[in-house]
């Protein structure tokens, strides 16, 4: 394979593994990026996108958000910590099923670039590299490009798709793969409930509250958070209808995609609104709520990726780091009356969160459960438990 020359990255001259495949990270721009594969040798299209996230790359490609994109890590390093998982590859659960050290029960992510690929981790919960793991998962990685060059490039010019094309392996189009609505294809198809254990007491005067979590793509550490409120979780897939169901509030889960392609939810949180049940939602169940509110929404340029985005509360001017995944927002100019921005992006002035004035009706774009972290607006799980509370007296 020719190896295409760019302006600041140079293929390392030793590669780690014995025998390295040749490959190539294309965009739909024309540009080319060289370097060699690593994970599943196989060759894999998808929207090319960008992490700052320093750490959790195990979260990161296991996040439902990542749904068909192929992740750039900024951070130069990868590998290092290796995959907390079982000797075979195989991720650890609790008692209840929930994935222990991830974020689901696989690799989401379409394919992984990296800068720099340490193949000799070193850390105590450690049981495959990062290369074994994502063979494991038939997901592609590709290092040794100057990831920082691209970056640039993807916040100039906007997300795009590309194809991770391995030396020897079938061409693929840059729509292979792609997904319609990929909130219902991470979407978990049974309705299934998690009960808290060891608690101190219950929630509420008298019982155990009861909260339906719409899953839109959860990660599991939203029911962990949920979980740890004493609150009894009941998870529907995202087009579920609630008739029937006994709940005291409903939480509208993260996911990938674009908002508007889940109509049917839509229609559920709208019936809600006209209940006045509690609601809450996480990024893509905050755009979700945003647009059953009457508001709109739409496709940022390159998105929220990492771990270090500062967010300003309104009306406190408190900033905090959060961590996020998602590429849509929700245009504030459209807010109808009665609602209002919760949080603001420090860095760019979208809207970061969304709340009603009168009814107890909030949503966050970012992640308050944040794993690896940051926690720093993990309260928000508070307001709603005590707007359930409210609700109820």
């Amino acid at each position: 394979m020719k190896k295409k020359q760019q302006s600041s990255a140079r293929l390392p001259a030793k590669p780690p593994t014995r025998s390295p495949r040749p490959a190539k990270l294309v965009l739909e721009d024309g540009a080319e990026y060289s370097g060699w594969a690593f994970g599943k040798l196989r060759s894999q299209a998808g929207e090319v996108v960008f992490t700052t996230g320093m750490g959790g790359y195990t979260q990161a490609l296991t996040d439902p958000c990542c749904r068909g994109q192929i992740v750039v890590a900024t951070y130069p390093l990868a590998g290092n910590g290796g995959v907390p998982v079982g000797k075979g590859g195989e991720p650890f659960f609790d008692e209840q099923g929930i994935p222990l050290h991830l974020e689901s029960e696989h690799i989401q992510a379409a394919g992984y670039v990296v800068g720099e690929l340490c193949e000799q981790p070193s850390h105590y919960a450690s049981g495959s590299t990062l290369a074994a793991w994502l063979e494991k998962g038939n997901t592609p990685g590709i290092y040794g490009i100057d990831t920082r060059a691209l970056t640039v490039r993807l916040r100039e010019r906007g997300v795009m798709r590309g194809k991770i094309l391995v030396d020897g392996s079938r061409d693929v189009t840059f729509n292979s793969g792609a997904v319609i609505n990929p909130a219902a294809d991470v979407s978990h198809n049974e309705v299934k409930t998690f009960v808290p254990k060891n608690t101190k007491g219950k929630s509420g005067a008298g019982k155990r509250l009861k909260i339906v979590l719409v899953d839109c793509g959860v990660k599991a550490n939203i029911i962990r958070c949920l979980l740890a409120r004493d609150a009894e979780v009941i998870r529907v897939p995202w087009n579920h209808d609630l008739s029937g169901i006994e709940y005291d509030g409903i939480f509208l889960s993260n996911g990938p995609g674009d908002p508007k392609d889940c109509g049917r939810t839509i229609a559920v949180i709208r019936k809600a609104f006209a209940q006045e049940q509690p609601v809450f939602g996480i990024g893509l169940g905050s755009q979700i709520m945003a647009l059953a509110a009457g508001a709109d929404t739409y496709k940022l340029p390159y998105g929220h990726r990492g771990q270090n985005q500062p967010c300003v509360e309104a009306g406190t001017d408190r900033c905090y780091v959060t961590s996020q995944n998602h590429g849509y927002a929700v245009r504030g100019d459209t807010l109808p009356r009665g609602w209002e921005p919760w949080f603001i992006n420090a860095n760019d002035g979208t809207i970061e969160g969304i709340r009603s004035a009168k009814n107890p009706f909030q949503a966050v774009q970012f992640h308050p459960e944040g794993c690896p972290g940051p926690r720093d607006t993990e309260f928000v799980f508070d307001h709603f438990i005590e707007q359930i509370k409210e609700a109820q007296k």
